[in-house]
């Protein structure tokens, strides 16, 4: 069996304190080779310190560290009057109906961009990657905004974008959560393709998502994630403790300990074993690296 490498993303650090100390033990452990920061939220900035800690004590070479933009959870950096009537942000069916004022638009510019900064500023430097919480980055017009920030600020070439969609008969032939992952692919479609023309790397291949339904055997989904693996190909998981901050925010939640669990196991090497999967990172354009 040929070996494949791929990036085993962590969705949602920062979010709590809970969430972002289970993702710290699994960036320890190696089990894990990129994250995303919700670089809204209030914990962001002790949980930017943490990540500099952790890289201070001889961070993988191979861990990359990201922005996860956030547009439908918790409070704007900015006052975002329009997007955020309420004082916080608006669910995520306000994106996929792609109608927004162009007042938002605006706050949704200036959102873009403050998170970034808040990234910069607390880490020193450029993030690694750019996604989003609930996608939101590759849907209209959400998806061209940040295009024209990141080009703005000189990312081409140098920060790379995920690509949300896979195609079909991979997602059919995997089998898990396959209405979701088909409807996203079909949002967030052509968004892969405008990120090349506008200079940026995505990956090629995505999976894991998930019903967090604390009843399925994680085990068992993540091994079907690795199945069908794109050219380059990343799995989102969304591991984590749990706390009463988290209890307040976000639904999920036994489902963040149960992932935890398994990516710390003896199950997880196995499963990697078996598809011949190894944590691997971008080393230039159209070029994947693994540890052998």
């Amino acid at each position: 069996m040929q070996s494949f490498p791929l990036i085993l993303c962590a969705d949602d650090y920062g979010l709590s304190p809970a969430v972002s100390a289970g993702i710290l033990e699994a960036l320890a452990a190696g089990r894990l080779n990129a994250t995303g920061a919700m670089t809204n939220q209030p914990n962001w900035k002790p949980a930017a310190r943490d990540l500099h800690a952790l890289q201070g004590r001889g961070r993988p070479q191979d861990a990359l560290f990201g922005v996860h933009l956030n547009l439908t959870m918790g409070k704007p950096l900015t006052g975002a009057a329009a997007l955020a009537s309420s004082g916080s942000f608006p669910q995520l069916a306000t994106f996929l109906r792609g109608r927004l004022p162009r007042e938002a638009l605006v706050d949704v510019t200036a959102e873009i961009r403050a998170q970034l900064d808040a990234f910069e500023e607390a880490m020193g430097r450029a993030p690694d990657f750019i996604d989003g919480h609930q996608h939101v980055h590759v849907l209209e017009p959400v998806r061209g905004l940040l295009l024209d920030e990141a080009q703005r600020r000189g990312y081409a070439g140098k920060v790379w974008l995920r690509d949300s969609a896979d195609r079909p008969d991979r997602i059919l032939r995997r089998g898990v959560e396959a209405k979701k992952a088909l409807a996203l692919a079909w949002f967030g479609r052509g968004f892969a393709k405008e990120a090349r023309a506008r200079g940026f790397e995505v990956n090629e291949g995505f999976s894991g998502f998930s019903a967090f339904d604390a009843a399925r055997d994680y085990g068992a989904d993540f091994a079907r994630y690795l199945a069908q693996p794109g050219a380059r190909h990343l799995v989102m998981c969304h591991p984590g403790h749990v706390d009463e901050e988290l209890k307040s925010l976000d639904p999920v939640t036994t489902t963040r300990e149960q992932e935890l669990a398994f990516l710390l196991s003896d199950g997880f090497a196995a499963a990697m074993e078996k598809a011949g999967a190894r944590l691997g990172m971008w080393t230039g354009s159209q070029t994947w690296s693994g540890d052998s």
